[in-house]
């Protein structure tokens, strides 16, 4: 049995956690004490109590994120329970991003003896040895708050990999998250990246050792590699040098009929010709490219310092780049926006979306899948925990959800029944539109502005079946066809 148990509650089987990886990598010479542990969401809770019972651990590290945060905090409040009745337990250090601004009274601190705020690489391992060494210091029970450790940001040219770590399993079947670079130069105020003793400031591993590391996944068999740089493009020099790497691995895996894919993701301000001309080369099923919109209004760009004052915020040329990824590269496009910004009504959000709508499905010179390969994800604004989008509560009356994910409820130009709506239209617009439900409904809709025609649809799915999930897909499909289009 090891003596250090790391563990995390992943979205699906499919996403490991490179975070894990990395703190198990960092141990120096507890590395080999130590032993990685990782669940998923929809895993029964008694599977993930008694596996990490029988792992009788001397250190559990727990990595905790807005996604898994009550999924952990019921899985640590069942797993005392356990300690103690046996009165044996753990040392108990939670670190990741979702906890290092939580307030005082925040559920999770009851149950941990030490947190992590920031990079733990540094800190987990001398945390780990000073309590090996000199014995287990546990939080009284009766104290609600634990020992707070502020981590500095680790050194990326010093620190090791750990894709080493990943198995074989892993490198066969899951996606495998992957880091050119940490923090990332912008302050969107949405994005914890704003706050810079978080990681804010943008910093590169070192790109051959890098590159190296990723040919050795290669052949070990990855199919998927999905990069975790929050602006893979800013450094348009490195980008072309690590996309030029995988372009000519993508060959290599051509000759042998294995595919290859890659995920970066992009900011549209950014695309010079040369980064144009590379894209363009992808083969079809090769690349994925998230790309930032997050809203289209330039008074709520600034803002919320989307783009700073000295730079200028251009609608027009964020359209222009998705659709020359629309209309002459074969990447599958995936265009974020975001509904409940400070100061953006529903008028303009719509405004918004259909323009960004119009960009991604326009016709094209050929196609590359069936159907569309462009999808506009749509999310609610999150008040993460620290992040600076909080300074606009009281001008814009924004009021947010207490729970994870935090998303926001009202504010002073969109009315809750208004963000209950764009939710419908969200989950609905995820199942009928991204995944392709009813392609002749697509096929109506291409070349159209849409916000209001499929609002009003999904107004009316939610009216008749009373919620946005568990749909039946043929009365799904049924519905819409019996729909009446304005």
């Amino acid at each position: 049995m090891k003596k250090i148990i790391l563990s995390s509650i992943n979205a699906k089987w499919i996403h490991p956690s490179l975070a894990l990886r990395l703190l198990k990598a960092n141990l120096g010479s507890l590395e080999d004490s130590c032993e990685i542990i990782e669940f998923n969401l929809r895993q029964p809770l008694a599977e993930k109590i008694e596996t990490l019972l029988s792992a009788s651990a001397h250190i559990l590290g727990i990595s905790v994120s807005i996604w898994n945060n009550a999924a952990t905090v019921e899985l640590l409040r069942e797993l005392h329970k356990m300690w103690n009745s046996t009165g044996q337990r753990p040392v108990v250090a939670l670190g990741g991003p979702e906890i290092s601004h939580l307030q005082p009274d925040a559920e999770i601190f009851r149950y941990a003896d030490y947190v992590i705020r920031g990079e733990g690489e540094d800190a987990f391992r001398e945390l780990c040895a000073n309590i090996l060494t000199n014995g287990p210091q546990y939080k009284q029970l009766s104290a609600i708050l634990p020992q707070f450790i502020n981590a500095e940001n680790v050194d990326v040219n010093k620190i090791k990999s750990g894709y080493h770590l990943y198995t074989d399993e892993d490198v066969t079947k899951k996606l495998i998250y992957v880091e050119a670079s940490r923090g990332c130069p912008f302050n969107c105020e949405f994005c914890l990246s704003a706050v810079k003793e978080q990681g804010g400031a943008l910093r590169e591993f070192p790109i051959e050792p890098f590159l190296a590391e990723m040919d050795i996944l290669i052949r070990r068999g990855v199919k998927t590699f999905k990069f975790l740089d929050r602006t893979f493009n800013v450094n348009i020099k490195r980008a072309l040098r690590i996309m030029e790497f995988f372009l000519e691995k993508i060959e290599e895996r051509k000759e042998k009929q294995n595919s290859l894919v890659v995920h970066f993701e992009m900011v549209p301000s950014l695309f010079p010709a040369e980064l144009r001309e590379t894209l363009t080369r992808f083969p079809p099923g090769t690349l994925r490219l998230e790309i930032g919109i997050q809203t289209l209004n330039s008074e709520v760009a600034y803002r919320i310092k989307r783009l700073s004052e000295e730079q200028s915020f251009s609608p027009e040329k964020e359209l222009e780049t998705l659709r020359f990824l629309r209309q002459q590269t074969a990447a599958i496009i995936h265009a974020d926006l975001i509904a409940g910004l400070p100061g953006e009504d529903l008028a303009s959000f719509g405004k918004g979306f259909d323009n960004l709508w119009l960009a991604l499905s326009e016709e094209k010179p050929y196609t590359v899948t069936k159907g569309l390969r462009s999808e506009i994800q749509l999310g609610i604004l999150k008040l993460l925990p620290g992040a600076p989008i909080q300074k606009h509560n009281d001008a814009f009356r924004m009021r947010y959800n207490s729970a994870p994910p935090y998303e926001v409820l009202e504010t002073s130009v969109m009315s809750e029944d208004d963000l209950k709506r764009v939710k419908n239209f969200a989950r609905f617009w995820e199942i009928i539109i991204n995944r392709s439900l009813s392609s002749d409904y697509i096929k109506k809709l291409s070349g159209k502005p849409i916000f209001q025609k499929f609002i009003t649809l999904s107004d009316s799915l939610y009216s008749r079946f009373g919620r946005n999930w568990g749909i039946d897909r043929y009365e799904m499909l049924k519905a819409i066809e019996n729909y009446e289009f304005v």
